[in-house]
């Protein structure tokens, strides 16, 4: 069996170990491989990994032997399951391993888009701590979270550990999912208008797909709270980066703060770089060691499963 990792590095930059591959034939894993060069790199490959490397019905013609598709990570939107589904190729991917650190990050992503923690400790290193006859403490930016409400749209493992700790700190939580839930101890599931209309600061946990693509744009943002925050740590792309860029600029957005882009890295171009009250991260919610620790365990599970069975975990199709 021959396998191929195109663009590992992200996953495993040296600190972890990709030797258990080893039992299952011959490995080359690449640290980074360009689209142009996916089928070349592919030839003979029985299986293929890919984080975000894309594997179109080109590549797929070009290298028939290709039996087993494994996203690195959870999203697959650049894997074109239509045709491996045609070709009758298996393709997974691998939810819940960063759920975590992506709850973790989104929740500091909260913490801070409601409470100035620079400005605090500026307070202090300026020599304004109290004492100082006139200073306002209320000039530095400090809302407290509990009786605010938390918008959630996409409400599946990461929403959801979101949703209980949010619920823990007294805020209430909405939720909008496009499969009907029923109501829990932490989350109330509303419609879409009813979630932009109430709430404070809006986490998208949501897949890209068709329906999603481009969902936050102005019409989007219009219907929702003057003064709001927003936190993307799901994809770039659901945002209309313009639209959101503009509304920050305005103020109709009071904050954001996103671990996505739609092109990663950033293209200088981007609006959101220069935008008021926006924090960007180097789409790094799932990259903790531990997180990928756990991917790399569940991707050696999912391919001795293939082997056993023909199916493999987490199957897409």
């Amino acid at each position: 069996m021959k396998i191929v990792v195109l663009d590992g590095f992200a996953v495993n930059p040296g600190d972890l170990s990709w030797d258990f591959f080893k039992k299952y034939g011959e490995v080359t894993v690449l640290d980074k491989t360009p689209d142009s060069e996916c089928a070349e790199k592919c030839l003979g490959a029985d299986v293929v990994y890919t984080n975000r490397v894309k594997i179109t019905a080109e590549v797929l013609e070009k290298c028939p032997t290709i039996k087993y598709v494994s996203a690195l990570g959870t999203g697959f939107d650049m894997i074109d399951i239509e045709a491996c589904k045609a070709r009758g190729v298996a393709v997974v991917n691998i939810p819940a391993y960063s759920t975590p650190s992506v709850a973790q990050l989104t929740v500091q992503f909260l913490l801070t888009l409601f409470a100035d923690l620079d400005g605090m400790q500026n307070i202090v290193k300026d020599g304004k701590w109290t004492g100082l006859p006139g200073y306002q403490y209320q000039k530095v930016m400090f809302t407290e979270l509990s009786g605010l409400t938390l918008g959630l749209i996409g409400c599946g493992g990461i929403g959801g550990r979101v949703a209980d700790i949010a619920h823990a700190m007294g805020m209430r939580v909405l939720a909008h999912t496009a499969h009907h839930h029923d109501d829990t101890e932490s989350v109330k599931y509303v419609s879409l208008d009813t979630l932009l209309a109430e709430s404070d600061v809006i986490s998208l946990h949501c897949p890209l797909n068709d329906s999603t693509r481009g969902m936050v744009d102005s019409n989007f943002i219009s219907k929702m709270k003057d003064g709001a925050r927003l936190i993307n740590t799901s994809r770039g792309a659901v945002l209309n980066e313009k639209d959101v860029a503009d509304a920050l600029n305005s103020g109709k957005i009071a904050g954001a703060a996103l671990d996505v882009l739609a092109n990663e890295p950033a293209l200088p171009t981007n609006p959101l770089l220069t935008a008021k009250n926006c924090i960007i991260t180097p789409h790094i919610a799932w990259a903790s060691k531990a997180s990928r620790e756990r991917l790399l365990k569940v991707i050696d599970e999912s391919l001795d499963n293939f082997i056993k069975t023909g199916i493999g975990l987490n199957r897409i199709v």
